[in-house]
């Protein structure tokens, strides 16, 4: 049986990014840049003024008290049309070019204004308060290289640097089966035997949260022909997550199923505690994840398997394995399964409290949770104070 790190690299081999398109810049945030993106022009494109002052030649102004005749003022927008020499000086505003001659600027709090004389009651020293051209970026120079996710500053930058429209990797569309005689829609009341379906819902949202599409395509019923059909529907899409139906039980057909439409089996069974009976496989164009039925176990395989896939389709190459950090028990707590065991627990302040959780079943006490404790399998007492890993949720 494959370790949770050995399963992790086999799904990530087969989840190669997706090609990509276009799209307008304000339509880009969080997505992947296919492309490096270049500077079209120097910026700040002008020397330019970063207060509100008097541009100056500052050898002028060596102490206190000397006073300079004003020449004109720049307010932002607008050029200068006359040159600082020696004994003059300029009134501009923040963000506007710095007039030939200058080569610092003076805050206004710093002067004091009788008519054309301005007096300057600060020394002043070269370069001060300015920005000189293309001292943030030259023309030609890469900014953004391709592989960048696009946050809303990455989008601002796009814009100033004059790309409104930009190759970006695109997103994967995640069709989602649940699968079972038992399930019933959200909005029915389950009779003998039945229970609501809350693993679909509950995908389509993770699916959302990692910036993918999901396409819910319902509930198939345990009989072969209906759970091909759907199936066939669904590799249509770069990923297919089914749920149930992939144990050793009599009904959990799945994998013949999916065998009979073309999916080749990667691997079945994760030395994973919940989420141990995982399958996951590949067709042509769609990679395939068959979730265990209960809630928990569809989560936690989510989060250790389907997310990273998800996140390396759409390009993400730089952070696909969910992050894992120490935090300290509150509490004692007795780990008893052989396997690698991920735990509900709730974190407060770098402290981690293990819940009363009833099991794979229990989706109510993982409502509230806030991260998994990550626990080596193999039975072991761990002591409040002690160090323990965590993945947040």
């Amino acid at each position: 049986m494959l370790s949770v790190l050995q399963a992790l690299q086999q799904v990530l081999s087969h989840a190669q990014p997706r090609e990509p398109l276009n799209l307008q810049a304000s339509d880009a945030l969080g997505y992947v840049l296919a492309e490096d993106i270049a500077c079209d022009l120097d910026s700040p494109p002008w020397d330019k003024a970063l207060m509100d002052g008097y541009a100056v030649q500052a050898a002028d102004v060596n102490a206190p008290g000397v006073k300079l005749r004003l020449l004109e003022e720049v307010t932002a927008g607008k050029v200068a049309t006359q040159e600082v020499t020696s004994g003059t000086c300029t009134r501009i505003m923040t963000g506007a070019p710095l007039p030939r001659g200058a080569d610092a600027v003076v805050v206004i709090e710093s002067t004091t204004a009788a008519g054309e004389q301005i007096e300057m009651q600060q020394p002043a020293r070269p370069e001060q308060n300015l920005l000189r051209q293309g001292a943030s970026m030259r023309q030609g120079e890469v900014v953004l290289a391709a592989g960048s996710v696009l946050r809303p500053i990455e989008i601002g930058l796009l814009a100033e640097v004059g790309r409104a429209l930009v190759s970006v990797i695109r997103r994967p569309t995640v069709a989602i089966l649940s699968t079972g005689d038992e399930l019933v829609p959200a909005a029915e009341t389950p009779r003998g035997g039945q229970i609501r379906n809350s693993n679909g819902p509950l995908l389509a949202a993770l699916v959302t949260a990692v910036g993918a599409t999901p396409v819910p395509l319902g509930i198939a019923r345990d009989n072969s022909a209906e759970l091909e059909a759907k199936i066939a529907a669904g590799l249509a899409h770069d990923v297919l997550l089914l749920s149930g139906g992939v144990s050793a039980g009599v009904l959990d057909l799945v994998p013949q199923a999916l065998a009979s439409q073309g999916v080749r089996q990667v691997f079945h069974n994760v030395d994973l505690k919940p989420g141990k009976p995982l399958w996951f496989g590949a067709s042509d164009k769609t990679v395939v994840f068959g979730l265990p039925g209960n809630p928990v176990s569809t989560l936690v395989c989510f989060k250790l398997f389907v997310q990273p896939a998800l996140r390396k389709l759409a390009g993400e190459a730089g952070r696909v394995a969910p992050l894992v950090r120490t935090a300290v028990l509150r509490e004692d707590f007795h780990q008893r399964s052989a396997r690698e065991t991920y735990f509900p627990a709730r974190l407060e302040q770098e402290q981690a409290t293990p819940l009363a959780w009833q099991g794979s079943a229990d989706l109510r006490s993982l409502a509230k949770a806030n991260a998994l404790l990550r626990l080596a399998g193999g039975e072991r007492h761990y002591a409040a104070g002690e160090s323990v890993e965590v993945i947040d949720l």
